[in-house]
């Protein structure tokens, strides 16, 4: 967790060149006034310091109506504690999670709310939290408690806010566009699908199954000079026709999981042997079907490997844009 680090001031007191000793009087005067100097820089640097604190007041107020999700600020490193909220629910009446929160020392979980919305909230401090594993997992972790009993509209990692009262007012302000949310993702889960190849072995395949592929493999080993452009042909054919099969795996498996999912959303894969990064919407007395069926299709693919994971709160499928306003 980054902290600022307050930095020590250094004052040099310039020398002149040495003069005779000053008379009794002018030494008495000398003294007087800088006192009075003293006094005055004294009273400069309180005033200094009350208007600095007074601007950062206002630059945080200002932030908060310019309509940020996260009114995060930085402050000293004696620092106030704020609100860090993991997600939204439908909860009249206030609630509490147990001692789950994000921090070394876990806080406290509870709700805070707005008619029959409630934020799940911790305290927590008014920073910027660094994503690190520890972070992240206790973050995933109130989301899934919290999902256990209620649909859950997740917030993305380090949404702090600076009082309760923000909260209130994003509840206040986004109430109708959080209250359709929860009612499309009432009882639902997402489940996450990653299927992966062995490129290597996809290679061989299509070498041996594409004559044009075939052709100029053969070509390029059996050739004495410069072979840069059969390559370079060679290289293009190789990953259209791997771009042709993965489409086709992925196909088949969208097309299977259909009827036991809600929605679909296909995210990039990661790496070369990953070919289909998914999350599935899948109603709740849906799960064991659709934990089913994947089962089935993977045990038809033994040349693909399934990752299977979740359940989780519905990640891929709440997209909110939401401001805090104030008049």
């Amino acid at each position: 967790m980054r902290k600022p680090t307050a930095s020590g001031r250094k004052t040099e007191r310039s020398r002149g060149p040495a003069g005779p000793p000053p008379s009794p009087k002018k030494s008495a005067a000398n003294r007087a006034a800088k006192a009075a100097g003293r006094r005055q820089a004294d009273r400069s640097r309180t005033a200094a310091s009350r208007n600095g604190r007074g601007e950062e007041r206002r630059a945080t107020e200002k932030t908060l109506r310019g309509g940020k999700l996260r009114p995060t600020v930085n402050p000293p490193a004696s620092a106030s504690r704020g609100k860090y909220v993991y997600c939204i629910i439908e909860a009249a009446e206030p609630l509490r999670f147990g001692s789950v929160g994000i921090g070394a020392d876990p806080s406290e979980v509870y709700t805070v709310h707005y008619k029959n919305l409630g934020a799940v909230v911790s305290d927590a401090p008014l920073e910027v939290l660094d994503s690190t594993r520890e972070n992240v997992l206790a973050h995933e972790r109130v989301n899934e408690t919290v999902m256990r009993e209620h649909t859950v509209i997740p917030m993305s990692f380090g949404t702090v806010f600076k009082t309760r009262e923000d909260i209130i007012e994003l509840l206040r302000s986004a109430a109708e566009a959080f209250g359709d949310v929860l009612n499309k993702m009432q009882n639902k889960l997402e489940f996450g699908l990653k299927v992966l190849w062995d490129r290597d072995q996809a290679v061989r395949e299509v070498e041996s199954e594409d004559e044009d592929i075939s052709r100029l493999k053969k070509e390029i080993s059996g050739q004495k000079g410069p072979t840069y452009f059969a390559r370079m042909q060679y290289g293009r054919l190789v990953d259209a026709a791997l771009h042709a099969r993965s489409e086709r795996y992925v196909a088949v498996v969208l097309d299977e999981l259909r009827d036991v999912s809600v929605a679909s959303r296909i995210n990039k894969p990661i790496g070369d042997k990953m070919i289909m990064n998914a999350a599935f919407l899948i109603s709740r007395d849906q799960e064991q079907a659709f934990d089913a069926r994947v089962k089935s299709i993977a045990s038809r693919f033994d040349k693909l490997t399934f990752k299977y994971t979740g359940p989780w709160p519905p990640y891929n499928f709440v997209n909110i844009r939401l401001k805090l306003e104030r008049a």
